[in-house]
């Protein structure tokens, strides 16, 4: 596993903590050149963080917040939106403040520069890496791939089964696995998750025909109600003018039907609850992925992924697909 971790999970670690304990054990960590992290507590009106080191005051100067931040391609929102979260750095001096107490000067940005120069620049499509969800937008999901650097995972890209928002599917905090999908001439990283969450086949062989399960209604349309059975599989239930999307059901499974890529339902109840997301099934636990076939063996339909420099994004066919 990379030593280059999403922001926060060195937080509370026993090394970590001594690290930060006093002036001492502060400038020990300084000249290993460790990396450390704590929380910060204030954006200053420089735009400055102030980190909590406990008995000594922490401050991360503007430039040195952020990748980006002193040629503008980062804009200030990515040090404001720090504040209350943990951050990674190192110590690059220390100094006494306007009343003599001494302050530690951190760097995020070098930590950073570390990371993509060690870590993120070394990534190829098809690698399997954990991320942790920082925020979404309704085009898609946003991860912390180490140290604060940010990638996407795009809505169509997160499950087979589509949803209206990320939020569907993940919470901010969440610690997830994804594929890279795609590295760009800027070195940008953009990312999937859905080959992992298993095939049709995969996930059909949880289910049984005859079965009444719980499900998710994520699309209703004039031919049939689509709903969800696992992240990677959904079915069609014949139409009906009382359910929403969003709805939780009980559902009777009628058929399930390899070939046509096909689960039959019919919709028992519908109704409003607010369930915990049960946690994510990886069916895949590998760290390479070069190609997913979602389709059953003898489906006429093949919907796949394929990485690597020359593909380095999944097929447009499963992209169009509506599961």
């Amino acid at each position: 596993m990379s030593q280059y971790q999403p922001e926060g999970l060195l937080l509370d670690t026993y090394e970590n903590q001594c690290a930060i304990r006093s002036l001492a054990s502060l400038q020990e960590a300084a000249a290993h050149s460790r990396i450390l992290e704590a929380r910060a507590v204030v954006c200053d009106n420089e735009h400055n963080l102030i980190v909590d080191l406990g008995e000594v005051r922490g401050i991360i100067p503007r430039q040195e917040g952020a990748i980006g931040i002193a040629d503008g391609t980062t804009r200030d929102i990515a040090l404001i939106s720090k504040v209350n979260k943990p951050v990674c750095f190192k110590i690059i001096g220390f100094q006494a403040d306007s009343s003599g107490a001494p302050c530690a000067i951190l760097s995020r940005r070098i930590v950073q520069e570390e990371c993509r120069r060690s870590y993120v620049d070394n990534l190829m499509p098809g690698d399997v890496i954990p991320v942790k969800v920082t925020h979404f937008e309704p085009f898609g999901c946003f991860v912390d791939i180490g140290c604060g650097i940010s990638s996407l995972i795009p809505i169509d890209s997160i499950s087979v089964s589509r949803i209206s928002h990320p939020r569907d599917r993940f919470r901010i905090g969440q610690m997830i696995r994804a594929v890279v999908r795609l590295v760009d001439p800027d070195g940008r990283i953009t990312l999937s998750h859905k080959e992992l969450l298993g095939t049709w086949e995969e996930n059909a062989a949880l289910f049984c025909a005859g079965e009444t399960v719980a499900g998710i209604i994520r699309s209703v349309e004039d031919y049939g109600v689509f709903i969800e059975l696992a992240p990677n599989l959904a079915g069609l239930a014949e139409p009906r003018e009382d359910v929403a999307p969003g709805q939780h059901a009980s559902v009777y499974i009628k058929s399930l039907i390899p070939e046509k890529m096909k689960v039959k339902l019919i919709i028992v109840d519908a109704f409003d609850a607010q369930y915990q997301p049960e946690p994510l099934h990886y069916f895949y636990t590998g760290e390479h992925l070069d190609w997913w076939r979602y389709s059953p063996a003898g489906c006429s339909r093949a919907l796949e992924s394929r990485f690597g420099p020359a593909c380095g994004s999944t097929s447009a066919e499963l992209e169009g697909t509506v599961l």
